[in-house]
Parts: C-alpha cells; sequence; structure tokens
C-alpha cells in the first residue's frame, strides 16, 4: 500500500469468496455525465448508457459474477455484486485444483473502470481522461433482510435524488448516514 493511503477495505478480508457485495461507485471529482433524473426516474445520456452496459459486462464476462440490483445515477453507480462458485450448464466449471480462480471484488471493479473508461474515451477521442474517482465504496452484505433493503434503497434512489448526499446540489446530507 502506498504511503499515506489508508485502506477501507474489511482487514483480512477475502473479497473474492462467495457473498454479496454493495457497490457504490463515484464519477470523478462527482461530476454529473451520465445523465439526469426526471420525474423520479433516470434518464441516461450516452455516457449512461455505456456504463450501464459495462456494468452488466461484468456477468458476462466473468462466471463466478451476478449482477443483481442496480442503477446508474448522475455521477455515480450503485450496485450488488455478487461473486458465487462458479455456475453449472454449458459453463460447468473444473474440480478440484483446475477450478479458475475467482477475480476478487477490488479486480472486478476495476475491470469496469476500465471497460467504460477506454470505451467512452475511444468514441469521444479522449486518450487517457479519466471518468472515475480512484477508489470505491462497498459493504458486504450479510443476512437476506439487509439485501432486501439495500435493494430497495437502490431502487428507490432516482425518486430520491434530490436528497442523495450524491447530488451536488444537496449540502447538509451526512455523508456518514446509510440506510441499512
Amino acid at each position: 500500500m502506498k504511503k499515506g493511503r489508508r485502506s477501507i477495505r474489511l482487514q483480512n478480508y477475502d473479497y473474492s469468496q462467495p457473498g454479496a457485495y454493495f457497490v457504490t461507485i463515484c464519477a470523478l471529482d462527482r461530476e454529473c455525465r451520465f445523465g439526469d433524473v426526471r420525474c423520479g426516474k433516470m434518464a441516461l445520456n450516452e455516457f449512461g448508457e455505456i456504463v450501464a452496459e459495462s456494468w452488466q459486462w461484468l456477468e458476462w464476462q466473468y462466471e463466478h459474477v451476478e449482477i443483481d440490483e442496480w442503477v446508474v445515477m448522475p455521477n455515480h453507480l450503485h450496485g450488488i455484486i455478487v461473486i458465487t462458485d462458479c455456475r453449472g450448464g454449458s459453463r460447468t466449471a473444473p474440480t478440484g485444483s483446475d477450478q479458475p480462480k475467482r477475480k476478487p471484488l477490488g479486480r472486478l471493479i476495476g475491470a469496469f473502470k476500465t471497460v467504460s473508461t477506454k470505451r467512452i474515451n475511444e468514441i469521444y477521442k479522449t486518450p487517457g481522461a479519466k471518468l472515475w474517482q480512484r477508489n470505491y465504496y462497498e459493504h458486504i452484505i450479510r443476512s437476506e433482510d439487509e439485501f432486501n433493503r439495500i435493494r430497495a434503497y437502490i431502487a428507490q434512489n432516482p425518486a430520491k435524488w434530490e436528497f442523495d448526499r450524491e447530488n451536488p446540489s444537496v449540502r447538509s446530507a451526512d455523508p456518514e448516514t446509510a440506510p441499512w
């Protein structure tokens, strides 16, 4: 770890193990780049559409990833990533030591950020431009009740945008407050 940087991850926790994780990923400088909230619903622009496709790409790319509830907001994304044991069916995982290693949460978020940034930079001919803030927020979901509360929070997020702590027009929101 670089000097002066404190990890916000749970120490000694294996983020590649099966589980559900709530993540929030913010645009660089929390700039509203992905669309607008209109009448309580998110209206994605072209950047937002690319971000949405890139988020879904995680599930298509990695057999141990399932995307649950998620929403792209004007300047951030909320989502639940479920890391599973590899799926069966036509993509049956090998057994024993042949089992592919699951990519941990941080590497999955890194892949998402890279793919979405690269696609936007290619389209707009802005090589090297940054799209995302350096880190991301994560919360390990520990119960079905918590899972359902977070799902509801994500689904209702556009309708509550005027009060959202990520909304640049909201000045008095406490960043430590969380609904779960």
